[in-house]
């Protein structure tokens, strides 16, 4: 009787599975893997969820572990060990910047900073020279809310010149 009960508490989750993951892949294809890796995991563990308990929230902690679990592998796999004395580890797909070539990096994301307009550029500075929200609220005399939307708003404008400006497909 449960396995009948459990399958169709399971369907009845459906659609708030498949948000979920789409939420942590942000990719239609990885999220479907990942709702049915949930859902085989559910169906083969589903002896080991308690009768009365929350399942959604058992659903979605299943999820939220396979999701890092596998991102945690794909990190372990490009990473590779060099075999050298020193034994570095090297990342793949990243590279170093030159001091040059970092400082005028800064420069053009300074003047993007420079540019914003100043009610979301002074709290955004304060948030990235590392004060807190709530100090950054207290010190300009503005709502908690309002802080963190300042911020929010400025890192979208600022994420939006760069991909005009320099052309970042990501």
């Amino acid at each position: 009787m449960l396995s009948v009960n459990f399958s169709i508490e399971l369907n009845k989750l459906n659609n708030v599975l498949h948000n979920f993951a789409f939420k942590l892949t942000r990719n239609q294809e990885d999220s479907k893997d990942l709702y049915q890796e949930t859902a085989y995991r559910a169906l083969v563990n589903k002896d080991k969820f308690h009768k009365g308990t929350n399942l959604k929230a058992w659903l979605f902690t299943i999820m939220r572990n396979i999701f890092i679990n596998n991102y945690r592998k794909k990190i372990k796999n490009n990473t590779i060990l060099d075999s050298t004395d020193n034994q570095y580890y090297l990342n793949l797909g990243t590279f170093a910047l030159n001091d040059a070539t970092s400082s005028i990096m800064m420069d053009e994301l300074n003047n993007l900073v420079d540019k914003l307009d100043e009610g979301l550029r002074i709290p955004f500075l304060l948030h990235y020279n590392g004060f807190k929200y709530q100090e950054i609220a207290d010190d300009l005399s503005l709502p908690l809310g309002t802080i963190k939307s300042r911020i929010f708003f400025a890192r979208k404008v600022l994420k939006d010149e760069i991909k005009q400006n320099y052309d970042i497909s990501r």
